[in-house]
């Protein structure tokens, strides 16, 4: 998406008061009890083990480490991943325009 249109639809998601995770390129987690994790918005998944799962969205990385880590109820926009999780970290991407 270039610039311009980029601008506009911000523009009128913000006229409009709509939640960021509502344009479908902005990542949003649900964290449950350490156990589970659901994960919309996402685009694909870049690795996975059974105690690490790293995850592409539109605006970066997340990592998700632990143990027993299983993908479940996959969606082309939503997932789900079960296990004992430890730790959840973010890989921003470099230079993507954005102030």
């Amino acid at each position: 998406m270039n610039s311009r249109k980029k601008h506009l639809k911000n523009r009128i998601n913000k006229a409009l008061q709509m939640p960021d995770e509502i344009d479908f390129e902005t990542p949003k987690l649900t964290i449950l009890k350490f156990e589970e994790v659901l994960i919309e918005n996402y685009k694909g998944i870049l690795e996975y083990q059974d105690f690490f799962v790293r995850i592409q969205t539109f605006i970066g990385i997340i990592n998700i480490n632990g143990f027993k880590l299983t993908l479940e109820e996959m969606t082309s926009d939503d997932l789900v991943v079960k296990g004992k999780i430890e730790s959840i970290d973010f890989e921003s991407i470099v230079g993507n325009g954005e102030d």
